[in-house]
């Protein structure tokens, strides 16, 4: 509301047909109209901050005529306003204190340069009084033109500035700053000048007349005042000189900076001749000055700014110094990191020698190899952008024991193509090159060494010279590491492949031994059926030779068909190892097929007191796999479980939907897997100590084959055991992703 206010009250300000002024109770101009600004002469921000004495005289004493205004609260008369340019206006008032708080206004029409009848009583002014007025006035614009004139240090736009308030100033037609040369000729380099007249901006001269005493003279303070120049006698070359600027007065006043003659502030009349005024002397003179002041600030200001392009120059080197350690120390990092990621020794090698050569710059650079015995160095890696190839060349250490006796003690060198042996060389190189080599060593044995090739213009700095050697570190160690990977690796390659010989050997074995253990099978199988008529294999015989006979007879039996499970689960492992074996995959429900699973275990978990639980959903999605490998699954983890859990304890089979899969658990309380343990469970071969509470024996194989088939239909399997229980979790895709050595896919028929 109140900025509307505002607004609104501004409107009505700048319709008013009369001047008006707004002051404040010491009696500062806080706001003016436009008509106010064309009264006074002055612009609004000239008059924005004034005394309204400055410019006004009452009849009467200012400070009582103040009082008299606040304390009655409105006046009306007449008073005179002296304007900048010399002349007076008359103007009636009215003035109303307290308009707003604090603030006064007063409006002022203008009556011409005579009082109206009704004043002519008043006294006038004597001319002394006007002069004072006009020359107070004159001072305040002086004041401001100086005040524009320190405004900047940009030495352009003071000069600039300066002529253009000047000739305002003293209304002339033209307003220059002459700046001399070492000759004592020079330019225009500021001018401000009134149409029509010539434009001389950046014109050279040379006034033949400005020479010996007269510039002596302009140093000390010489002013050239020239009122006409028809009228007074002058030499013809500076009559010439001023005619062809269409100058008819003109006055030049030094500019003297640091005692040194610097130019002239020169304003001339071009339209008539012009006598000058002493305060226009005056005034021009102490401007004169001023823009001496100005200019040797703008002096020390380029001074300083030089100053400051010099040390900036000093920080980009410093900085490209800074920037250069910053590119070297990225490119090390980068071969650091390739040493600790990457075993590979020629990777890491020919890695190094394209960041030395690509950092640095260089002509080229190559990493060459000592062999074990220390009698050839054959260059294996090279970067070589602007040097021909010398890779696979080698070079006889024996031939040059000066150099090479410095690089076995780790010192690098640095050689040029005066001080190299040409027999050493195996690439050519120009007589401009040079050349540092640096060792690369592992603790105290040397490996190889670096050679770098520039031009012999650039040297190699200190900078340069660390960066190889940490490079030459950083390959000492990768060699290390990556020949004790290959030694590691090549045990590994002999472990695989003993491990293979193992492999076919079991297989071998087992199946050499499943033709005889299927033969003791089916004499096992007669026997018992020998034996059974004659009734020799009663478990309640009195005969105690009956009763031994029937025992071993057990043994026999079960051993026997241990060593056929032992045999089959060989068989089965080695047909999965070697992918012999594929897949036939059908689709089918739980709820409908696992029930004919768990049925065997039923019988045998109430013989044992086990409780034996199934939980299925109904909401079980339908599941694609290979339905033979499932049931073998799940029959082995049954088996164990019922082989491992104590009497009176639970035995728990669950499923779930999960996701795009299915989730099994098997699960079995009473017996807990030490954390030592867990992580060999589907190890073959391997079978956890005392934990057979039933003496069932196993093939330590079971569970190696379980992981086997789950890797085959595509799941996972874990073990969890804590709290009392044991459960192996699988996890198998309801639509397995391409499987190799798979079948198509049927329905199961669950009629």
């Amino acid at each position: 509301m109140k900025k509307v206010f505002l607004q609104k009250m501004q409107e009505l300000f700048h319709a008013l047909p009369d001047a008006l002024v707004v002051a404040d109770d010491e009696g500062n101009y806080q706001y003016v109209n436009p008509l106010a600004t064309e009264l006074f002469g002055l612009s609004q921000d000239d008059l924005l901050g004034l005394h309204v004495s400055d410019f006004m005289q009452v009849k009467f004493d200012f400070p009582q005529f103040w009082s008299n205004f606040r304390h009655h609260g409105s006046l009306l008369g007449q008073c005179r306003i002296f304007r900048p340019d010399g002349s007076i206006r008359w103007v009636e008032y009215n003035a109303t204190a307290n308009f707003l708080p604090h603030l006064h206004v007063a409006i002022l029409r203008d009556i011409g340069d005579r009082p109206s009848p009704e004043t002519t009583a008043t006294p006038r002014t004597t001319k002394q009084q006007e002069a004072a007025l006009q020359e107070a006035g004159r001072e305040r614009l002086f004041n401001r033109v100086t005040q524009n004139i320190r405004r900047s240090l940009h030495l352009g736009q003071v000069l600039t500035t300066a002529v253009q308030d000047i000739r305002a100033l003293l209304q002339t037609d033209r307003a220059l700053v002459y700046q001399f040369d070492s000759n004592w000729g020079g330019d225009i380099i500021a001018e401000s000048v009134a149409a029509p007249w010539l434009a001389v901006l950046d014109s050279s001269l040379r006034d033949p007349c400005f020479e010996g005493d007269l510039v002596e003279a302009y140093r000390h303070g010489k002013i050239n005042q020239l009122d006409n120049l028809h009228t007074i006698e002058q030499p013809a070359c500076y009559v010439a000189l001023l005619e062809s600027f269409q100058i008819q007065a003109n006055l030049a006043v030094p500019i003297t900076v640091e005692n040194n003659l610097w130019g002239l502030l020169c304003l001339n009349h071009c339209a008539a001749p012009h006598p000058w005024q002493p305060w226009e002397i005056e005034i021009t003179q102490r401007l004169a000055d001023q823009l001496a002041i100005a200019i040797h600030q703008a002096d020390l200001h380029s001074r300083v700014h030089q100053l400051n392009l010099d040390l900036d120059q000093q920080i980009q080197a410093r900085t490209a110094e800074l920037h250069q350690a910053l590119t070297f120390e990225t490119s090390l990092k980068s071969i650091t990191d390739q040493v600790r990621d990457s075993l590979d020794e020629q990777q890491i090698l020919q890695t190094a020698v394209q960041e030395l050569g690509r950092v640095l710059p260089v002509n080229g650079c190559d990493i060459a190899i000592y062999s074990a015995n220390y009698s050839t160095a054959t260059i294996c890696y090279e970067y070589v952008p602007k040097m021909p190839s010398a890779l696979g060349q080698s070079v006889q250490l024996a031939a040059h024991p000066e150099l090479y006796h410095q690089i076995f003690q780790g010192y690098s060198q640095q050689l040029c193509f005066r001080t190299l042996d040409p027999s050493m060389m195996v690439r050519e190189i120009t007589r401009n090159t040079a050349i540092l080599v640096q060792p690369i060593h592992e603790d105290r044995n040397v490996l190889g060494d670096i050679w770098l090739f520039r031009s012999q213009d650039q040297s190699f700095n200190e900078l340069e010279i660390r960066l190889v050697q940490q490079v030459a570190n950083q390959c000492g160690i990768a060699i290390r590491q990556a020949r004790l990977y290959q030694a590691a690796q090549a045990q590994v390659t002999e472990l695989e492949r003993l491990n293979r010989l193992k492999d076919d050997f079991l297989s071998t074995v087992s199946h050499e031994l499943r033709s005889p253990m299927t033969s003791i099978k089916m004499a096992t199988d007669l026997l018992e059926i020998q034996l059974s008529r004659r009734q020799l294999l009663s478990a309640d015989a009195a005969d105690p030779g009956t009763q031994s006979l029937n025992r071993y007879f057990q043994i026999l039996k079960t051993e026997g068909q241990r060593e056929i499970n032992l045999i089959n689960n060989l068989l089965d492992l080695s047909r999965l190892d070697a992918e012999e074996q594929s897949l036939s995959l059908t689709t089918f429900e739980l709820q409908a097929t696992l029930p004919s699973f768990i049925e065997p275990f039923a019988k045998r978990t109430q013989d044992q007191q086990q409780t034996l639980e199934v939980h299925l959903p109904t909401n079980l999605p339908a599941i694609t796999t290979d339905l033979g490998y499932l049931q073998r699954v799940l029959m082995e983890l049954l088996n164990n479980a019922c082989k491992f859990t104590p009497p009176h304890e639970t035995i728990r089979l669950e499923a779930q939907a999960l996701g795009a899969g299915l989730e099994l658990r098997v699960c079995n309380s009473g017996v807990e897997i030490p954390d030592s343990e867990r992580s060999r469970v589907f190890d073959r071969f391997y079978r956890i100590p005392n934990n057979d509470p039933w003496q069932h024996g196993g093939t330590g194989l079971g569970l190696a084959l379980v992981k086997k088939l789950i890797d085959c239909l595509g799941g996972i399997i874990w073990l969890e055991s804590s709290a009392g229980l044991t459960q192996f979790v699988i996890q198998l895709p309801t639509k397995p992703p391409y499987l190799p050595g798979t079948s198509a896919v049927s329905p199961v028929d669950e009629s």
